[in-house]
């Protein structure tokens, strides 16, 4: 079947962990037919969740795009994760998808998932709706979730299903709101019946609220509504079609995924009153110009996720404009080189289906680019566009990764380079200061699942630790010191004798200078006597951390015209540097950062407390557009590796925050003890 832009929907589902959103994209592949029995998290047999982490930790992971041909229309669904820490995955859904729909449990009430979920939604400006999930389970309540949603949202959110309950408790049926018809599931297949007497009165006022919703829209119906007449279905469908594009609507739906309860009314929602590719915001480039939807257009598409395994990788995109065949050759605009689109896929989870043709607006995906990433934009090289790409949040925790087994360094490098073309929210840096391989990231899950990751494909065992904090150490007065070398071993012998004056500096880097008179130290030593110093500032005295802010003055000293060399006078500096700066009050300086935190009013209480465990100075505070407080503080470095955990547990999720380096000062007494006994302890234990 010949399918047209006009006919394609792209929907995100979206939601707090476990709220149901990969049970519904199950129980919509089952009813319309595209798999022939429904998979179950709890039996580890779904499409979109096929990872062996996503199946034992049953939980999603990475986005999973399916798709499902329903009345002569194409819908492409894009489940992805709910737990922050695949905030990447979501982030590459919304630059998919043109709609979204957020998912959340009859009795979880207004989770974190859920309000952020909205907030990305409406950062993109795109169409919304709610799905009252499980609404089957005990202790589920519609009409609270409801109540809350119209509390937060405003009047704007509108009811379109509403559940039957019955004399037991459980819910029996739902009632359409549109169309006003009461019906249930059976063996799978929809059963009309009566709608309960005990329910009409109640149900007036949510007609009406679908009525008021529907009139909002148009100022014909608007008149025709205070005229008291009735809608007909096609001008309901009508107005609210035309509230959901233009973000003044935002339906509620809900269901059980597990009966199939509401699944193809919320289908039939998809097709009826959410825009088409061609029909939303129009895609914009990177210097502002506009793709147009058009399939008559050149051909582009966008990278919105890689995927990668033993066999290579896959890459997910969504054709912007004109069309994507087999063998046609596209230019990545970023790298300028040429790719070969060859086969060309449908992805159903991580099983692909070949296909023939991909139209703009459709999603689908390619195997074996040479050199595209995930947020490139591929395009006619006649018409070189460049889509704006996707924002991925930065990372916020970090640990030292290290293998189980010794000289596995490079296996787990390699390893990671091959995670990193699927998610690219960590990051790995080998520290050559505290000699630490660090990978920063959302979370410790995130972490966790690269660590299993590493094991299940690459046969690496790894272990996390906390990440060194990289301390600096200084002098805090003037001392002066001779260093004198002199050996004698047969031969010519080795002697170097050096005075050097050592004093705080006004940089950072060594400050090196000298005062010789009668030439004491022949000049073409200097050089050796300043190598000597800065091969020695790079281990300080106190625990073995570099020394900053260091003045050093060669000013007098003796030479051999025979046994003199740089190699002498270089170990004669080092041998004044061991000698003077013990006595020159060195201490150890931290790493302040700059944190700004942006919280909920109702945790500013809770985060000025942890700051102040932390040792942190508070330096202002503000509010933002959303009506959060933004906390801006100066703290140790060394006190915040697991901020990012602490702060998801004071805030349930509802913080975040920002941290820069911004200079280093002096450590308090008790601190800097702390640093010179751990840094005697590895010591040891190397």
């Amino acid at each position: 079947m010949a399918i047209g832009t006009e006919s394609i929907r792209n929907i995100a589902l979206l939601g707090h962990g476990s709220s149901g959103k990969t049970s519904l994209s199950e129980s919509i592949l089952f009813l319309t037919g595209s798999v022939d029995r429904l998979g179950r998290i709890a039996d580890g047999n779904t499409v979109g969740d096929s990872d062996t982490e996503e199946i034992k930790r049953q939980i999603s992971i990475s986005l999973a795009t399916t798709s499902v041909e329903y009345r002569e229309h194409r819908v492409n669904i894009l489940d992805a994760p709910g737990y922050f820490d695949f905030a990447g995955e979501v982030k590459q859904a919304l630059r998919a998808a043109d709609a979204g729909f957020i998912v959340a449990g009859a009795k979880d009430g207004l989770t974190v998932g859920l309000e952020k979920s909205w907030k990305y939604l409406a950062d993109r400006k795109l169409p919304r709706a709610f799905y009252i999930s499980k609404v089957d389970e005990e202790n589920g309540d519609y009409d609270a979730l409801f109540s809350a949603l119209r509390e937060r949202y405003g009047s704007s959110v509108c009811p379109m299903i509403y559940p039957i309950i019955g004399a037991n408790g459980k819910v029996e049926g739902l009632i359409d709101l549109i169309k006003r018809q009461a019906f249930t599931m059976q063996n799978g297949k929809r059963v009309d019946m009566d709608i309960p007497e005990s329910m009409k009165g109640d149900l007036e006022a949510l007609y009406l609220a679908v009525n008021e919703s529907v009139a909002e829209t148009d100022e014909e119906l608007m008149d025709k509504y205070f005229s008291g007449e009735e809608f007909t279905l096609e001008e309901k469908i009508r107005g609210l079609k035309a509230g959901v594009k233009d973000l003044t609507l935002f339906p509620v739906f809900c269901g059980s995924a597990t009966q199939g309860l509401g699944t193809l009314l919320l289908l039939d929602a998809v097709v009826n009153l959410f825009p088409s590719p061609a029909e939303g915001a129009a895609e914009t480039t990177e210097d502002g110009g506009v793709i147009a939807c058009d399939v008559s257009g050149a051909a582009s598409a966008i990278v919105y996720k890689t995927l990668s395994d033993q066999y290579g990788k896959f890459s997910l995109f969504k054709v912007l404009s004109g069309k994507v065949t087999p063998d046609v050759s596209l230019t990545n605009s970023r790298t300028g080189t040429l790719e070969k689109m060859g086969h060309i896929y449908k992805m159903q989870g991580k099983k692909s289906i070949e296909v023939k043709e991909l139209i703009a607006g459709d999603l689908g995906a390619v195997s074996k680019l040479t050199d595209t990433k995930t947020g490139d934009t591929l395009c006619d090289a006649k018409k070189i566009v460049t889509a704006k790409g996707i924002e991925f949040p930065a990372p916020c925790y970090s640990m030292a990764i290290a293998p189980k087994t010794k000289g596995q360094e490079d296996k787990i490098a390699a390893g990671l380079t091959r995670l990193s073309d699927e998610d690219l929210t960590f990051t790995v840096v080998n520290n050559a200061e505290t000699h630490q391989m660090v990978i920063s990231g959302q979370g410790d899950i995130q972490l966790d699942v690269l660590c299993a990751r590493l094991k299940d494909k690459f046969g690496v065992e790894v272990q996390l630790s906390p990440a060194r904090v990289a301390y600096r150490e200084k002098i805090r007065k003037k001392v002066e010191v001779q260093g004198r070398h002199k050996k004698q071993s047969g031969g010519h012998g080795q002697f170097g004798d050096v005075k050097i004056r050592f004093e705080p500096g006004e940089t950072e880097d060594l400050t090196f200078a000298e005062e010789v008179f009668g030439g004491s130290v022949p000049r073409n030593f200097f050089p050796a006597v300043e190598k000597g110093l800065r091969d020695s500032i790079s281990k300080g005295v106190l625990a073995g951390y570099p020394l900053v802010f260091l003045k050093a003055t060669l000013f007098d000293g003796s030479y051999h015209p025979v046994d003199s060399s740089e190699m002498a006078f270089k170990t004669a500096a080092q041998l004044a540097y061991k000698d003077g700066i013990p006595q020159a009050s060195p201490v150890l300086l931290e790493p302040i950062g700059y944190l700004k935190v942006t919280i909920p009013d109702t945790y500013m209480g809770d985060i000025m407390s942890d700051l102040s465990k932390r040792r942190g100075s508070p330096m202002g505070m503000s509010a933002d557009t959303d009506g959060n407080q933004i906390v801006e503080a100066e703290v140790p470095m060394g006190e915040m590796s697991s901020y990012a955990i602490d702060l998801r547990s004071i805030t349930q999720g509802r913080g975040s925050f920002t941290l820069e380096f911004v200079r280093y000062e002096e450590a308090p007494a008790t601190v800097q003890q702390k640093i010179i006994d751990d840094a005697k302890a590895l010591a040891a234990e190397e």
